[in-house]
């Protein structure tokens, strides 16, 4: 059954519309403010912090998925462009890495603008694309901080496809 049959409300706010998909997914949140709210989602990794906001001044609902990351001083030009080979590869979000905070953090924003709606499967799907995305490159990312491969060495892990587990 799709996530829309859940819902039965026309007109429904984006971070409320999140907050139903939070409960449905028995993901922990916290309403942090009418327009903001911050969930924890289990992956095979980690566990991710993702945070969603609507700014009604330019009708956007951003997303931020983190996770701690801290990358030795000397590894960062490396890991620079190992983000830029990743981002080449993401066509929706990206990542950056806030080096105060030593997050590594995918944004993405559904622009809804003219008064559109988002509807549960499409934030749902932009959550879990954000979920896929970080769990998909995180092996790369911690070969080249810990495993001393190069960013293009490192990229071909996430390149790769896996069939089956181990």
């Amino acid at each position: 059954m799709a996530l829309s049959e859940h819902i039965f409300e026309d007109d429904i706010h984006p971070i409320d519309l999140v907050e139903h998909l939070a409960q449905h997914h028995e993901w922990e949140f916290d309403r942090i403010a009418d327009d903001q709210i911050a969930m924890s989602v289990e992956g095979q990794w980690r566990t991710y912090s993702v945070t969603l906001a609507w700014a009604e001044f330019d009708e956007t609902l951003r997303m931020v998925c983190t996770f701690e990351m801290e990358p030795p001083a000397e590894k960062l030009p490396k890991f620079y462009e190992l983000l830029n080979l990743i981002n080449d590869q993401c066509w929706a979000g990206s990542f950056t890495y806030w080096e105060e905070e030593k997050l590594m953090v995918y944004r993405y924003g559904l622009v809804l603008a003219g008064g559109q709606d988002a509807g549960p499967d499409q934030v749902d799907t932009m959550i879990g694309a954000a979920v896929t995305a970080a769990e998909r490159y995180y092996p790369a990312m911690q070969l080249l901080i810990w495993g001393d491969r190069t960013p293009k060495d490192a990229i071909q892990v996430a390149i790769a496809e896996a069939y089956g587990r181990a």
